[in-house]
């Protein structure tokens, strides 16, 4: 089932509206979605890898605009909206306490946040519910998110053919690590709220 789902990604990676979709897949990441982009980055890269920086563009693109759908959601709407996401994440308990320092660290924890597996939706709402300053917020959000995604396409890039026979190779592996990130991401959550 997974070698399926991986050659239909592969083939519909290389799709005209593959682009479109990586965009709207970074933007709903960045703010409600727990499936990071990478999921399709990786299999378009290596699909069109003359395509790879216009790729990282796109998705850097979608991921902070839909950082700052995030940040609105916590701003403008944390009691209708933010509060039951948090909630539903397991991470509404603990926010309270978190707020608190928020604002001193906020750029690092955004920066943080935006390069690793850590849940980035929840830090782009956190930033507005505790009124992280916009501009400071979107500064840090391009650069991060704009580092982890043109560094993965550039290694993809610059690595392509034996990263593709590598991950085609150990699919079953590389599936349970990807989810043990993501799962480890969540957790880590948990521990620092």
């Amino acid at each position: 089932m997974l070698r399926g789902l991986y050659d239909w990604t592969m083939k519909w990676a290389a799709h005209r509206h593959a682009l479109a979709a990586l965009f709207a897949v970074a933007f709903v990441e960045s703010s409600v979605f727990p499936i990071p982009p990478d999921v399709l980055i990786i299999p378009m890269v290596l699909a069109s890898r003359d395509k790879a920086w216009r790729i990282a563009a796109v998705c850097t693109a979608g991921s902070v605009l839909g950082g700052l759908a995030g940040y609105g959601i916590g701003y403008f709407m944390y009691e209708s909206v933010g509060r039951p996401l948090l909630d539903f994440y397991g991470y509404g308990t603990q926010f309270s306490a978190f707020q608190e320092r928020y604002n001193e660290w906020g750029a690092w924890i955004v920066a943080g946040a935006g390069v690793t597996p850590f849940p980035y939706k929840v830090i782009t709402i956190a930033s507005g519910v505790t009124g992280l300053d916009i501009v400071v917020f979107t500064v840090a959000s391009v650069a991060s998110r704009g580092l982890r995604f043109f560094v993965e396409a550039g290694l993809l890039w610059r690595f392509g053919a034996p990263i593709r026979v590598f991950v085609e190779t150990h699919l079953n592996r590389l599936a349970i690590l990807f989810f043990v990130l993501l799962l480890g991401g969540f957790l880590a959550l948990k521990f620092v709220f």
